[in-house]
């Protein structure tokens, strides 16, 4: 049976007043499609806020050495753009949270970018994370990605200067995405001490939620945040999960996930 979808704007605005969100990642193909859909199935009984799904890509951006591992060996598998979005529109009709797209903008180019937009759409996403396409060269592409029924999720840097923070907040319709650190993700052990007052500045800026990722990995890190930020975004730690479970019990590696997360917010 289908589920009702959130929007994103919906996703947050239930939260407002009742702690934060959550918001899982999951590297698609790994350690197979299969057990993607199935993990997004089960971390959407979880009432998350949106779940980010990371294409494989062979060149890491800011991704740490779990999440690239996980990319290498879904690659290796030679996953497909077109089967990405095939398993995400099996899944989507049972999925009610928000999902979100995170790759690089070179995916986006070889696929085309007109048609990449409207099949991610039409396959069961509500926003799109491209960290490699920062303004100036986002202006227009966000654009398309608007007109396509897409939201864009930019990224701010404790480094990114006031001006840039004004034009990457401007050109985002879902939410920001504050990394906690410069560099690459990561479970740290504590959150940096300059985090509360980046986000107290970026809400000088914005209306929208604030969602912080990169190093968010304990249920203290959540409690942390819980009165700053509207989203807390965790990736390595899940990963980390995930690839101990790959070779010998995948089929278990749905409800770990679920558990874990299910760890952060009791």
């Amino acid at each position: 049976m289908a589920v009702l979808k959130r929007t994103i704007s919906q996703s947050f605005a239930a939260l407002r007043g009742h702690g934060i969100g959550l918001v899982p990642f999951i590297p698609a193909g790994f350690p197979d499609l299969e057990t993607t859909g199935k993990t997004l199935i089960a971390i959407d009984a979880l009432n998350p806020a949106a779940i980010e799904i990371g294409f494989p890509f062979s060149d890491p951006i800011a991704d740490g050495p779990t999440i690239q591992q996980a990319f290498t060996e879904a690659l290796a598998k030679g996953i497909r753009v077109s089967e990405i979005f095939a398993m995400i529109r099996q899944s989507a009709a049972q999925v009610a949270a928000p999902l979100l797209g995170m790759l690089s903008y070179s995916i986006v180019f070889r696929y085309g970018a007109e048609k990449f937009f409207a099949d991610a759409k039409s396959a069961g996403f509500s926003g799109l994370i491209i960290p490699d396409l920062p303004p100036p060269e986002a202006n227009k592409m966000c654009g398309k990605i608007r007109a396509a029924g897409l939201d864009t999720i930019l990224l701010v840097a404790p480094t990114t200067t006031p001006q840039r923070r004004r034009e990457v907040v401007g050109l985002c319709s879902g939410f920001v995405y504050y990394l906690s650190v410069s560099g690459i993700t990561g479970a740290r052990d504590e959150l940096p001490a300059d985090l509360a007052q980046n986000v107290r500045e970026l809400r000088d800026l914005t209306d929208l939620p604030i969602c912080v990722g990169f190093g968010v990995s304990r249920r203290k890190h959540i409690l942390a945040l819980s009165p700053l930020a509207d989203g807390a975004i965790v990736g390595s730690a899940i990963v980390k999960r995930m690839i101990e479970l790959a070779p010998n019990q995948r089929q278990a590696i749905p409800q770990a996930v679920a558990d874990y997360c299910r760890s952060l917010l009791l």
